[in-house]
């Protein structure tokens, strides 16, 4: 399975790209997370559906600097491309 999630607030400069890394590595799941220019933070994440649940429950809180507005997420089939998660763009 895998999800493309897009988390709006207060996302950038507050260390949720580490969060979401720390917790997305420890599910078993992989994929990326990046900052997007209008301030949000895109995550892609593949890997067994209870686990991305579970990422997304962690999403939605973040670290406690962030402020987490609100999640779009769609679901598709998954692409196998990646083989670990990361933390990319700037």
């Amino acid at each position: 399975m895998r999800a493309v999630i897009i988390v709006s607030g207060l996302v950038q400069g507050v260390g949720y790209r580490y969060f979401i890394y720390r917790h997305a590595v420890q599910l078993g799941l992989v994929g990326y997370t990046k900052n997007l220019i209008d301030g949000s933070v895109e995550i892609v994440v593949e890997g067994e559906k209870g686990s991305i649940n579970a990422l997304i429950q962690e999403a939605k809180v973040g670290p406690r600097s962030a402020h987490v507005k609100d999640l779009k997420i769609s679901w598709e089939d998954s692409t196998n491309e990646f083989h670990e998660f990361k933390i990319t763009g700037w």
